[in-house]
């Protein structure tokens, strides 16, 4: 995992989770490390209760977080980043990008381990309308992925330009 990262958002649409290094005690005393079942759930809730305060909040806070739908559609299919499409499976179905990995945000804290680390690996997170991957994104920049950034425009504006679809799994 990426290590936590030491300067925290003061954006006021940004969402404060705890450091995820740091230990937790059981009520006998001994300490021990947070399991990682504890992290993934607590991240989970944190990104759903994210995603809904964000809703209202502008779109591209920072421009190093957001990444245009022209630029995240060359550097996905140049293989230069991996883009993530964390719509839930019933919008999977309407359509996904070519290549594209399909993790739904709901089970984003059970399956955050299939997020690279790897900081020269570029992450795009793409949804329906950039709400729900720049909410996504800020609990994970949180978290030390650095590396990622969100998509302006999501699926929606993908679809509505008429750029190459597939079925899941295709």
């Amino acid at each position: 995992m990426p290590a936590p990262m030491s300067a925290r958002s003061s954006a006021p649409c940004a969402a404060r989770l705890p450091d995820r290094t740091a230990p937790s005690a059981p009520s006998d005393g001994s300490a021990v490390a947070r399991d990682r079942s504890g992290r993934r759930r607590w991240l989970g809730a944190a990104v759903l209760g994210l995603a809904a305060v964000l809703a209202g909040c502008g779109a591209a806070d920072d421009p190093s977080m957001v990444v245009s739908l022209d630029e995240a559609r060359v550097l996905h299919e140049s293989g230069q980043a991996i883009l993530i499409d964390i719509r839930e499976p019933s919008e999977h179905a309407t359509g996904v990008a070519a290549g594209a990995r399909l993790l739904p945000m709901r089970q984003l804290a059970s399956r955050l381990h299939e997020i690279p680390t790897d900081p020269s690996q570029p992450v795009l997170l793409i949804c329906n309308t950039q709400n729900r991957s720049g909410a996504t994104l800020r609990a994970l920049r949180e978290q030390g992925y650095g590396h990622v950034r969100y998509v302006h425009g999501g699926m929606s504006e993908w679809a509505r330009r008429g750029w190459p679809m597939v079925k899941p799994g295709a």
